[in-house]
């Protein structure tokens, strides 16, 4: 979803609502809940481009082009995003 539409929120809240019914089922402790919100939201920011209005703020005020702006700014959100996917899965598994 935030590839193709650009909002790192409205991927965050689909996500959610496509997941919650299924979640509710399963009973986890809020602490478990707290580590799939992490692993959530870390997905929903990963791979930020031309669609999306943070990296058009990040591109003009660094002066950056485009061109710039996608070996910078994208690469840097996906590495964050990946990052707090894997964190958010860890503590779940501790959680667990």
């Amino acid at each position: 979803v935030r590839i193709l539409q650009g909002s790192a929120t409205v991927a965050c809240l689909t996500a959610v609502g496509l997941v919650m019914p299924v979640i509710e089922q399963l009973n986890y402790s809020g602490a478990q809940m707290a580590a799939l919100s992490i692993c959530i939201a870390g997905g929903s920011i990963v791979v930020s481009h031309v669609n999306d209005a943070g990296f058009w703020l990040f591109g003009k005020f660094t002066g950056a082009t485009e061109a710039q702006t996608l070996k910078t700014w994208t690469l840097m959100e996906t590495i964050l995003g990946t990052t707090g996917a894997i964190v958010g899965m860890i503590a779940f598994t501790l959680l667990s």
